[in-house]
């Protein structure tokens, strides 16, 4: 009885110390708010002034060169943070127009990352900036995020709502006239089969015939070279037994010469 109070009382208090190591606040990442903010602001200038001449010689350079320009510079990017910021801006600038400003910056930390978005105006609208830092408080994601109004919304929604339906309608008229056309399979089916048993058939009776033709001609060749080797032995005043008819050709003319 004893034992089992104790282990009792051992499995509660593992259960109490898992649920309070669950229940503590995990440590956020340090970060000084100054030099994250240098880095937003040199991303948000760089990236509003650069031209599309320069914005392609950096999309040229090799990883290891332009890996070792940013670390001359000191600013914690890599080139893929780099150049996924620029095409994030060129982005942004299309859906909402030129640059004109922002606001202050709004910071927010968790365990793993660090979250800073400011308000910009556009020339054609506003949008959030959302820079995301990891844990070593390296840029890992930068996104310009319009803000559109509520008729633009559901303007989208709708659009968006007519083309998947527009689309699953076409589809469906598709496979409804592709299975009208199974009707004729069967026709095309029979049409092949009675070709071949037409020809058999047509040979068929054209057997008899051609061997009647071959049985003629063979007698009528019989007759001619009798004729022939008759005439030959009248003429040269002997018989036919020593005769031997080898082939016999026709002129292509029937004049005697």
């Amino acid at each position: 009885m004893k034992k089992k109070i104790s282990l009792l009382i051992c499995m509660l208090t593992a259960v109490l110390a898992f649920t309070t190591g669950c229940g503590a606040e995990k440590e956020v990442v340090e970060y000084d708010e100054a030099s994250v903010e240098q880095v937003a602001e040199f991303m948000i200038a760089y990236c509003s002034g650069v031209d599309d001449a320069t914005a392609e010689q950096l999309r040229a350079l090799r990883e290891f060169s332009f890996e070792q320009q940013l670390a001359e510079m000191g600013l914690p990017l890599t080139p893929e943070s780099f150049l996924s910021a620029m095409d994030s801006w060129e982005a942004g600038e299309e859906e909402c127009g030129a640059y004109i400003g922002h606001g202050d910056f709004v910071f927010e930390a968790s365990a793993d990352e660090l979250k800073v978005t400011t308000e910009a105006e556009f020339e054609d609208r506003d949008a959030t900036l959302e820079f995301v830092f990891d844990d070593d408080l390296f840029l890992d994601s930068f996104t310009v995020s319009a803000k559109f109004t509520m008729g633009e919304i559901v303007e989208k929604a709708a659009l968006n709502t007519l083309l998947g339906m527009g689309t699953v309608f076409v589809v469906l008229i598709l496979i409804s006239a592709i299975i009208s056309l199974f009707k004729y399979i069967p026709k095309i089916q029979e049409k092949f089969k009675k070709k071949p048993a037409e020809a058999v058939k047509t040979a068929v009776e054209e057997i008899p015939a051609a061997v009647a033709e071959t049985a003629v001609s063979e007698t009528d060749d019989r007759e001619l070279i009798a004729v022939i080797a008759a005439a030959i032995a009248a003429a040269e005043g002997t018989t036919t037994d020593g005769f031997v008819v080898r082939s016999i050709k026709r002129r292509k003319s029937n004049k005697w010469n």
